[in-house]
Order: structure tokens, then C-alpha cells, then sequence
């Protein structure tokens, strides 16, 4: 197995970091995190996939290892970050790839995909797997992500932060200690005082108000023309049942592209780190090659 690289890319005036999963020949895969996480929450799934596509799974700016963004009222949002794929793309000569996202990620791959926030990106997506994310999301479930993620407690010892994430991150569903370990290690950074807090800049709430409607993507999904599928963790706050129902009568629910798997033991987002959750990208993957997609 190839092992994974670790890399900086100029996208858009920044540099951002991502991490190189696979052959480098290989189909590609791009793995993308939800709001406040980081690319290496996509390892286990870039590891299972590794044998068999490259996967490139990038920090959004503001997080992980990518640079904060010097104006966060205009670029913490779906446009910039659109810009920022594209240019990722063509940096890493990436022609068309399947992209899978977790919340903010599929997000990301929706605006993509429509073309509208990034025109040279129409076509380039493959297929499109949203893990927990849809063209519309609860506002209950919004402001509960912002009364944490805009905040971002401090802590003396890595395991008082492990145990928070433990406590906000437990709709993931099953990690082992080792997984969860993982995450808090690859998604802390020290403060000037020494104490931990997560990996990202709490600006980037900003998202929230500066572009009140950001997230509200109907406009996007109803110009898809290409496979989806819509993993909902089944204790979802954030994918309400009813939104999933619209999305089978529009854009590529409309034309027979979309698939919907409600995934059990999860809320807001499935951890993509089991068996369970591998055999449904893998199976949602191959049936996009064999068709030709």
C-alpha cells in the first residue's frame, strides 16, 4: 500500500494542506470534512479506499493545517471554498473525481458540481456522496453547531479535550479509543497559554451571518446531473426527513439519480470508519463505474 503524503497547495491566494492518499495514477477520490473537523477525519476511509483510488482529503481554510483566511466575512463561505476546489484541482491536474463529503463537505461538492459558485467544476464530479448534508438543513440544528463551533472551549490536557469531542462528537456513531484518540490528536492546536482547543479558526461561525442563506442549496441540486447518494444518520437532527422526501422529487431525485440509505447507530454525521459504512461507498462507487460515470 502506498502510504499516505502530506501536502501544501496555493489555492486561491492561500496555502492549503491536504493529505495524498493511494497511487497516484489512480481514479480519484476527493474525501471532504464537515465545518469544524479536519481532513483527517477522512483516514480511515482514505485508508480502506487506498488500494484502489488516490484520495485527496484537503483542511478547508481556517482548519487543520490550512491558512486562516485574512478576511472572514467574505471567504469563510460556499463560493470561496468552491474556488479554493477548483484551484485545488487543477493544481494536482485532477480531470473528474468522485467526491464524498461529510456536512460542510458535501456542501462544498454541491456547489461544485452545479457549476454556479465555480463554473470550471461543472462535469469534473463523477458522483457525489453527501454524508449528512442536504440542499436544506434544520435551523435548530444550525444553531446548535454554532453555539459550539463559535466558541471553542480550552483545555490544560489532551484528554480534557478528547472527552469533550467524545461528549459533542457522539452522534458519529461507534469509534474505538483508538479512532478517538486520532481525531482529537490531528484536530487540537495550543494556545498561547499552553492549553488545547480544536483545530480551526473561530471565524470561520462567520459563515453564519455574513451569508445567512450559504446553506440553503436548491438552486445547486436541482442542476445535478450526476449519481447521488444521501447517507442520513437515522437520529439526524440536521437532515430532517421531510427535506430528504423534496430531494426525491428534485434534480437528480427527479431524474433517477438519487439514493438514499438512512444509516443506523448515527446522528449528525456517520464517522465513515466501519465496515458498514465502507461497503456503502464502495458498492455506491463501483455501481458509478460500472455505468460509466
Amino acid at each position: 500500500m502506498t502510504p499516505p503524503r502530506s501536502h501544501y497547495a496555493t489555492c486561491a491566494g492561500y496555502e492549503i494542506h491536504y493529505m495524498d492518499w493511494g497511487p497516484p495514477d489512480a481514479p480519484v477520490v476527493i474525501a471532504w470534512h464537515g465545518l469544524a473537523r479536519t481532513g483527517r477525519d477522512m483516514d480511515p476511509l482514505a485508508a480502506h479506499l487506498s488500494g484502489r483510488y488516490r484520495v485527496i482529503c484537503p483542511d478547508t481554510l481556517g482548519r487543520g493545517l490550512s491558512q486562516w483566511s485574512a478576511r472572514p466575512d467574505e471567504e469563510y463561505c460556499l463560493r470561496f471554498y468552491a474556488r479554493i476546489a477548483a484551484a485545488l484541482f487543477e493544481q494536482l491536474g485532477i480531470e473528474r473525481a468522485h467526491w464524498i463529503g461529510t456536512s460542510m463537505g458535501g456542501a462544498i461538492g454541491t456547489a461544485c458540481a452545479s457549476g454556479l459558485h465555480a463554473p470550471q467544476m461543472r462535469g469534473r464530479i463523477r458522483s457525489l456522496l453527501l454524508n449528512d448534508n442536504a440542499p436544506e438543513l434544520a435551523a435548530a440544528a444550525i444553531a446548535r453547531i454554532r453555539a459550539y463551533a463559535g466558541q471553542p472551549p480550552a483545555f490544560d490536557t489532551m484528554a480534557g479535550l478528547e472527552a469533550f469531542f467524545r461528549q459533542v462528537y457522539a452522534p458519529y456513531g461507534w469509534l474505538s479509543d483508538e479512532q478517538w484518540r486520532q481525531l482529537t490528536e490531528t484536530s487540537a492546536r495550543r494556545l498561547p497559554d499552553g492549553r488545547l482547543t480544536p483545530h480551526y479558526d473561530p471565524d470561520m461561525v462567520r459563515q453564519f451571518t455574513a451569508h445567512e442563506d450559504d446553506y440553503l442549496l436548491w438552486a445547486h441540486y436541482d442542476r445535478l446531473e450526476l449519481p447521488v447518494l444521501c447517507l442520513r444518520g437515522e437520529d439526524s437532527d440536521l437532515v430532517l426527513p421531510e427535506t430528504i422526501e423534496r430531494m426525491r422529487t428534485r434534480g437528480p431525485g427527479a431524474r433517477g439519480l438519487l439514493e438514499v440509505v438512512e444509516v443506523p447507530g448515527c446522528g449528525h454525521a456517520p464517522a465513515l470508519n466501519v465496515p458498514a459504512h465502507y461497503a456503502l461507498v464502495d458498492a455506491f462507487i463501483a455501481r458509478v463505474e460500472q455505468a460509466g460515470g
